[in-house]
């Protein structure tokens, strides 16, 4: 348990900060994997720009590496261009 004042408060803003980065980092995998299920190239495009925008900006606040976030917009752009019409 935390002893002083400033350790509650961390500790209070590290519990927000967790449950906000867990919201954000849950819709983007969801929307991944949504991506990754589409069969249609015309949704798949559409839907790819708005994906690599929630991983890039997963990446720019360090909740995920901005290494995997170009890996995995990499492979989703295989994906959609592997697509037929």
């Amino acid at each position: 348990m935390a002893n002083h004042k400033s350790a509650e408060k961390r500790h209070r803003q590290s519990e927000t900060r967790r449950v906000h980065n867990k919201y954000y980092a849950r819709t983007t995998r969801n929307a991944v994997r949504t991506l990754r299920a589409l069969s249609e190239k015309d949704a798949a495009t559409a839907m790819l720009p708005k994906v690599s925008a929630m991983l890039d900006k997963l990446a720019k606040i360090n909740v995920i590496h901005k290494n995997k976030a170009a890996n995995l917009k990499s492979s989703l752009a295989l994906h959609v261009n592997k697509l037929t019409a």
